[in-house]
């Protein structure tokens, strides 16, 4: 059975990081790529992030990292899916993220690591690539 309509990415800045200019920044550009954004604002919970991307039908969560707890936080994420056996929902992030720490995390099921001086449109276009194929 193929889904329709467009792509809907829950985009949230999990744990105690409280800077969401990068967040925002992506959310809108996904917004004005045609895509359904649910933005779930600072300081969520692994728990709330899965929760939001369930109950919103999303295709995928972005999440938004600077504190350096990524390697937490982004486990959490993906244990959480897979319990709710929501392993369909991919996951990508961004934000100041160490070049070793990207292979460790795709190997936990990272989709896609974004670093500073990513561009929106490389985000856009791997969301557009990746996430799902729109139903013809």
């Amino acid at each position: 059975m193929g889904v329709s309509g467009p792509i809907r990415v829950v985009v949230a800045k999990p744990g105690l990081d409280g800077h969401d200019r990068g967040a925002k920044v992506i959310a809108r550009a996904l917004r004005d790529a045609g895509m359904e954004v649910i933005y779930t604002g600072l300081h969520q919970t692994p728990e709330q992030i899965v929760d939001t991307a369930i109950q919103e039908d999303a295709d995928a969560i972005g999440l938004s990292i600077l504190s350096g707890a990524h390697n937490t936080l982004f486990a959490k994420v993906l244990e959480l899916l897979k319990e709710r056996e929501a392993e369909d929902i991919k996951v990508f992030g961004g934000g100041i993220i160490p070049e070793d720490d990207i292979a460790p995390l795709k190997r936990l099921g990272v989709a896609a690591i974004f670093t500073p001086g990513t561009t929106t449109t490389d985000v856009v276009d791997w969301v557009r690539a990746n996430v799902r194929e729109l139903a013809a």
